[in-house]
């Protein structure tokens, strides 16, 4: 089944067993174990990045996607609501590697502040300048 954007109606998807705790015991018999450890790569780190001061989109979108072209090999996924300049709605933007999407999301909550959150999951991220480049895609 391929869907867009969750285009799919729910008695399609639920029932599916797509997660099977049965099957994850089978390659994992201690995985409910209290002491049971996973493996996580120790170079894996996250980056949260915010500001209250609206973004230019399109310094945005040319440092994000230079960002990702250059090292989405390292970044394993980044998410992130972002407030641009000038829009009335919300924009989300979500990518994994270099394949990035983004879309409105719809008005801004009545009575909270908006702010733009971005967050990185990767390698390497002290390296990449995400902080200084973020904050250079403020709007003047």
């Amino acid at each position: 089944m391929k869907t867009e954007k969750c285009g799919v109606a729910l008695d399609r998807v639920l029932g599916l067993d797509a997660f099977s705790l049965e099957r994850v015991l089978e390659i994992e018999p201690d995985f409910l174990d209290e002491d049971h450890t996973h493996e996580h790569e120790e170079d894996i780190t996250s980056v949260s990045l915010a500001s209250d001061i609206p973004l230019d989109e399109r310094k945005f979108q040319a440092w994000f996607g230079k960002l990702l072209r250059e090292r989405g090999q390292d970044i394993l996924r980044s998410k992130g609501i972002l407030d641009f300049k000038g829009q009335d709605e919300r924009f989300v933007v979500h990518a994994v590697h270099m394949l990035t999407d983004g879309a409105p999301l719809g008005p801004w909550p009545k009575g909270k502040p908006r702010a733009s959150k971005l967050v990185f999951i990767g390698r390497d991220l002290d390296k990449m300048g995400l902080a200084e480049g973020f904050a250079a895609c403020r709007a003047a």
